[in-house]
């Protein structure tokens, strides 16, 4: 019997490259802002800081990783 590799296909990507995310800060729970993606595989996100450009040297689960909400204005209290 010959035996056949097929491809692997993974899923769309919630959070494609290129994304504005935000990850979660793993010391005290809170969203950090101004990150996106750089890519994704099995193993999680590879995470890019917006501020200097620098990929984190970890890798975010589908639990630590949302996009970046919209920023509310301030001084108005209907934002």
């Amino acid at each position: 019997m010959a035996t056949t590799d097929a491809p692997t296909v993974m899923p769309p990507l919630p959070h494609p490259p290129g994304t504005a995310i935000e990850v979660r800060n793993r010391f005290d729970g809170r969203w950090a802002r101004g990150f996106e993606v750089v890519a994704a595989d099995a193993a999680g996100y590879r995470v890019r800081r917006l501020s200097d450009g620098n990929e984190l040297p970890t890798r975010f689960g589908d639990a630590d990783v949302r996009p970046e909400k919209p920023k509310r204005r301030s001084g108005t209290w209907w934002y």
